[in-house]
């Protein structure tokens, strides 16, 4: 399947969260088993071009689409997760929301001194948690200068804020509007 039926298996909803806002809905596409199954190659092919030891994926959806790019390309999977998940250690970043702040951790004994990192997620919007994660990740000892969406919205300017802290930024798709 092409980029372009990918974006057609991206369900719209309009006011959601709140009136005036278009969700982009990534569940339609995790249901559709070929588009999954696209998706994840030409995330796979991204990844591996950029050079990948290892794949983060953050928590939730991150989570689908970096685990099963790592699978596909016979790498290990640093899940980057929600404060208080992890039985061991961590090491944490914390960073600014929209409405507030919010923490990531990982173990950081997942990743080894100069490990190249390659970052998936479904969705680049205001590049808030990709950018605590990259941070997070380097922190750890990683090399990390590439992170891969399915979907961004441009007008949010996520995409820029990671170009201006070194990462090389590529999405399979793209969406004009909030």
């Amino acid at each position: 399947m092409t980029r372009d039926d990918l974006k057609a298996l991206i369900r719209t909803v309009p006011d959601f969260p709140s009136p005036g806002i278009l969700f982009r809905d990534v569940t339609t596409l995790i249901s559709h088993g070929k588009g999954l199954s696209a998706c994840i190659r030409h995330l796979t092919a991204l990844a591996e071009a950029a050079g990948a030891e290892a794949i983060a994926g953050m928590e939730a959806r991150g989570f689908i689409f970096g685990a099963a790019v790592a699978a596909h390309a016979g790498l290990g999977f640093v899940p980057v997760r929600k404060p208080g998940k992890l039985p061991v250690p961590t090491i944490g970043i914390d960073y600014a929301l929209e409405y507030g702040r919010d923490r990531l951790e990982i173990d950081p004994t997942a990743i080894r001194e100069g490990q190249r990192v390659v970052i998936v997620d479904d969705l680049i919007a205001t590049g808030g948690t990709a950018l605590a994660t990259a941070e997070l990740l380097r922190t750890a000892g990683a090399r990390v200068d590439h992170a891969l969406f399915v979907i961004d919205l441009p007008d949010l300017h996520g995409a820029e804020r990671l170009r201006g802290a070194g990462l090389t930024v590529e999405a399979l798709m793209d969406f004009p509007g909030h």
